[in-house]
């Protein structure tokens, strides 16, 4: 056996290497090669690996914020991201090149807890723990509105999909309040006993789901202005209620570390509770994670303490992936509208893009 010291070599064994393009138009570009030098010649081809979409590389970190991000929402076209932080500012980014961050939105005089782009993407709407809610140019960052009503941290927020833009929100102070883009004050107020940790609209825009700290997710009636009926279920602080794609489900995350999939169409056939997702645990930090649905709604993701993104498939309730980089809890999940492209936002203050395969776009 020779004692001579065994010489470096530019690639470690099982390195993973990224093809640069080549003249000839055969689409390499869109493959990342798998090399090894114990395959007997150097960079012999072992595999390669198909891209699913159109950003720079597979996975991309975005670092800007000062302070945990607790939203991360792709804009309707899929070009563009917002970010809220704990830094108490709105970040904008480019979705793909390279990710830059094009603008600073700052207004908000505590943690913004939760983004959302309007159906045009020419507005943002934030709610913050400065007890506002505001709305903003997404062209020039300027503050159109900034609504006063909430006595409490405001939690959560949502637009309605139909019709007017009317945002309703969810607050420490036990209120969910409906607003309107051309009134001042809050157009409806529906009082709750207990602190109000998320919100989220009905398809048709006539409910409000609310849920919080008294473990029951309350449907609303916005005519009547009252409880139609509760889902009840959790064991646990709701932190996330989002809608599917198709309206017909909901889906609630809550810190007894279950994802649960709810039936809210109006007449279902036994219990309204159809699945529950297990995996994605909460931590000590209490932090409001909330759940995402796939485009085409096949698949859920939420964010973790455990520092990781779980993704089920929605039809058995099995792990498809668990996603690791954060180097702290998963607060947001977001799911790109026209790509298969994962968004997350973590107390670590950074943001990751990450390609998954494609689920039937």
């Amino acid at each position: 056996m020779s004692t001579e010291k065994r010489k470096d070599t530019s690639l470690p064994a099982g390195a993973l290497v990224k093809r640069a393009r080549g003249e000839d138009n055969d689409d390499s570009s869109a493959l990342i090669t798998l090399s090894s030098e114990r395959s007997g010649t150097k960079n012999a081809i072992v595999g390669t690996i198909k891209r699913t979409s159109g950003l720079q590389a597979p996975v991309m970190q975005l670092t800007g914020h000062e302070g945990e991000v607790y939203s991360t929402k792709f804009d309707p076209s899929g070009q563009h991201i917002a970010s809220g932080s704990y830094d108490r500012r709105i970040l904008l980014w480019n979705t793909y090149g390279d990710c830059e961050n094009y603008g600073v939105l700052k207004g908000h005089t505590n943690a913004v807890m939760e983004v959302h782009w309007s159906r045009d993407a020419s507005q943002l709407y934030s709610c913050s723990a400065d007890k506002t809610v505001c709305v903003w140019d997404a062209n020039n960052g300027e503050r159109i509105r900034r609504w006063k009503g909430h006595e409490g941290v405001v939690n959560s927020c949502q637009v309605a999909r139909r019709g007017p833009e009317m945002v309703v929100s969810g607050s420490d102070d036990g209120c969910v309040k409906v607003w309107d883009q051309r009134e001042k004050y809050a157009t409806q107020n529906l009082e709750n006993k207990y602190q109000v940790t998320a919100v989220c609209y009905s398809d048709a825009g006539d409910m409000v789901y609310s849920a919080g700290i008294d473990n029951e997710i309350k449907v609303w009636d916005l005519r009547k202005k009252e409880v139609l009926y509760t889902l009840a279920g959790h064991l646990d602080t709701v932190t996330g209620l989002t809608l599917s794609p198709d309206g017909d489900y909901l889906l609630s995350n809550s810190m007894d570390n279950t994802v649960q999939m709810w039936d809210i169409k109006p007449f279902a056939a036994g219990g309204r509770c159809l699945k529950v997702f297990e995996g994605a645990p909460h931590g000590f930090e209490k932090n409001l994670i909330r759940p995402t649905w796939s485009t085409d709604g096949t698949q859920v993701a939420c964010g973790s303490a455990d520092r990781s993104v779980v993704i089920w498939e929605v039809s058995t309730a099995k792990i498809l992936y668990k996603l690791p980089g954060h180097k702290g809890c998963v607060n947001d999940v977001d799911w790109h509208p026209k790509e298969p492209i994962v968004m997350t936002g973590s107390t670590d203050k950074s943001i990751f893009l990450g390609e998954v395969k494609a689920t039937g776009y």
